[in-house]
């Protein structure tokens, strides 16, 4: 299939990565072009800012979670009907798994995909020494992808003169600069950018920036660098194949189950793709508030609590204690949980908020959660020999991204960071919970999103359901 598309990188991370592509993406579809969006790695917030202020569709393609052929199907799948499709980078262009390797990289989604790459330069405080450090990310790898570069936060008057410069001494194509624009900038918290519903006007600080990239950017080389991306092939793929049967349901599920899944300001930490293969599964998934909504969804056959900010909002899912109360009893009649993150912070019985203030939580699982001040553990991680629901499912990759810590964290799995001799005990697993801080990325290991599933159909029919 012929898939126009390009990569959005830089050198490190907070060069303006995610503002620039969402006023690229922006000014695509001002111009009529459907656009896919992506996100490399395991970044949440990210793809928010894709999906909720452009309106376009918008997933992860994380290499260390899946294997090569899962992602290029995942990519493909994204991409079909659309014009264009425009991936995001991660932190540095080659900045990989265990900060010494290029494995789940920006570059290598580029790799692994065949896409373009254009590389995001800061050019503050720089001028021929930006040829050399292009130079360097273009014969780093003898295929680095680089197929252009666009010059961040530089004068106009400079332009010309640089852009000659570094195509003379580079041969890469230069298309574009952005100016220093002070008024149009996300700002960050503990786990990254605000999320989109808390910056003011963002859609008008895009529109604003989009103006500007209209007249200061070769929006026609871009497009020209995606349309002569080469062809992407998943023809053979067998998970390309398995994600379009026309047989959605997992063979062993034999009902739609009803599954609600935590869905507000604090529990809004959730892959897409996660979604999207439980429904495959035989999931129908049934959002709720866990803060405003005073009981569960009815007929409930499972329950999903994701991360997000429940330390920012402990007041008001302490307060509702209807919601606690209904969901520590559900848990303790059977109805199997997956909870990740903040959602298992939200099962402890007290929680410290970001001003020190403990509050009661759901008491599903005995000890308290606090504020730590700093990353407790943070990036990839192997959960090794896992079984989930009573259920095998062996080695499961997963993220960890957290400045909280909790008395008790669990001991069911040894997780183990790549590239490292460091590992330690965590999560509870039993035959209804699966509970901890690692968040999951089901196309990783697709056995714990069937495990999950199959004991939610236990539960229907221990309900007397059919």
């Amino acid at each position: 299939m012929r898939i126009p598309r390009l990569l959005l990188s830089a050198a490190a991370s907070g060069s303006g990565k995610t503002l620039i592509t969402c006023g690229l993406m922006n000014l695509f579809q001002r111009r009529g072009l459907r656009v896919a969006s992506f996100k490399c790695g395991p970044d949440y917030i990210d793809p928010m800012f894709h999906r909720t202020v452009i309106g376009t569709k918008s997933q992860n393609l994380d290499a260390f979670f899946t294997g090569e052929d899962t992602l290029r199907a995942l990519f493909a799948k994204s991409s079909t009907d659309c014009d264009l499709a425009v991936i995001e980078g991660v932190m540095g262009y080659y900045d990989g798994v265990g900060g010494v390797t290029t494995r789940a990289s920006a570059y290598d989604v580029a790799r692994i995909t065949r896409t373009p790459a254009v590389l995001l330069v800061d050019a503050r405080g720089a001028s021929v020494s930006l040829a050399a450090q292009i130079q360097g990310f273009a014969a780093f790898q003898r295929e680095s992808h680089i197929g252009g570069v666009i010059l961040n936060r530089l004068s106009p008057m400079m332009y010309s003169r640089m852009k000659k410069l570094i195509e003379e001494k580079t041969g890469i194509p230069v298309l574009g600069y952005v100016p220093v624009l002070k008024d149009c900038t996300l700002e960050s918290r503990h786990l990254g950018l605000l999320l989109p519903e808390e910056v003011a006007d963002l859609k008008g600080k895009l529109d604003t920036l989009s103006d500007v990239l209209e007249d200061t950017l070769d929006v026609e080389g871009l497009l020209k660098l995606a349309g002569d991306a080469p062809k992407f092939s998943v023809e053979a793929n067998s998970a390309w194949n398995w994600m379009n049967e026309r047989k959605t349901e997992n063979t062993e599920i034999c009902r739609k189950l009803r599954i609600g899944i935590a869905r507000d300001a604090a529990f809004c930490f959730i892959y897409k793709e996660n979604m999207e293969l439980l429904e495959r599964l035989g999931a129908e998934l049934i959002p709720f508030s866990p803060m405003t909504d005073p009981k569960l969804p009815p007929d409930l056959d499972g329950l999903l609590l994701y991360g997000g900010y429940p330390e920012l909002h402990a007041r008001e899912l302490s307060e509702n204690v209807s919601m606690r109360e209904q969901i520590k009893k559900c848990m303790e009649e059977g109805l199997p949980v997956i909870a990740e993150c903040g959602g298992f912070l939200y099962l402890n019985e007290v929680l410290t908020d970001m001003e020190g203030i403990s509050w009661p939580m759901v008491g599903a699982l005995p000890g308290a959660s606090e504020n730590k001040g700093k990353l407790g553990r943070f990036g990839y991680i192997t959960l090794e020999g896992v079984t989930a629901f009573g259920r095998f499912a062996g080695d499961v990759p997963a993220h960890e991204f957290h400045y909280y810590d909790a008395a008790n964290c669990g001991e069911a799995y040894t997780a183990r960071k790549p590239e490292s001799t460091r590992s330690w005990k965590c999560m509870h697993s039993t035959e209804t919970l699966l509970a901890g801080f690692p968040h999951l990325y089901y196309y990783g290991n697709r056995k714990v999103a069937e495990n999950f599933l199959m004991a939610c159909q236990a539960y229907h029919i221990s309900q007397g359901g059919l």
